[in-house]
């Protein structure tokens, strides 16, 4: 069902695909249009299945916005982001089911909490999914294997 995702992910294009999450979620909260929404809904989708490959915005920063500005490449684990592009995915379809069924009230408070952090990631570079993820991995419920191949990297900015 899903792709492969890469074990470890730039952690500043992560941040500027975060900062487009931001922006598209605050533009779908003073303008709440369908077609937006469902862009939306896709790019997390699509970064859940592969990573950035096709997804529009991951691949344009990866591909174009990256190597044009010299952004360096900041390494950190793959399988957490995967993670919170899995929560991210959540909000975003209840945010679209919310807006069929015309629950205004609800699809904002929804969209609101991804918009909170979506902002935390990416301007000030705290993913709280990763630190969800830590806990769960610190607890048993997600094995450490899911992250032997990314191990070598600290997981002290995410803490």
């Amino acid at each position: 069902m899903f792709g492969s995702y890469p074990d470890v992910v730039n952690e500043n294009a992560t941040r500027i695909v975060a900062g487009v999450i931001f922006t598209v979620a605050v533009t779908l909260l003073l303008f709440p249009n369908l077609p937006l929404l469902v862009f939306l809904v896709y790019g997390f989708l699509a970064r859940l299945s592969y990573g950035p490959r096709f997804e529009p915005v991951a691949w344009a920063v990866s591909q174009f916005v990256v190597p044009r500005f010299r952004i360096s490449f900041v390494p950190t684990a793959g399988p957490p982001k995967r993670f919170a592009q899995f929560v991210g995915t959540l909000f975003s379809i209840a945010s679209l089911g919310l807006f069929l069924w015309n629950q205004e009230f609800a699809y904002q408070l929804v969209l609101g909490i991804l918009t909170f952090f979506a902002s935390l990631e990416a301007f000030l570079g705290w993913c709280c999914g990763c630190w969800v993820f830590r806990g769960l991995m610190q607890i048993g419920i997600v094995p450490q294997e899911v992250c032997e191949r990314c191990n070598n990297l600290t997981w002290n900015k995410e803490a």
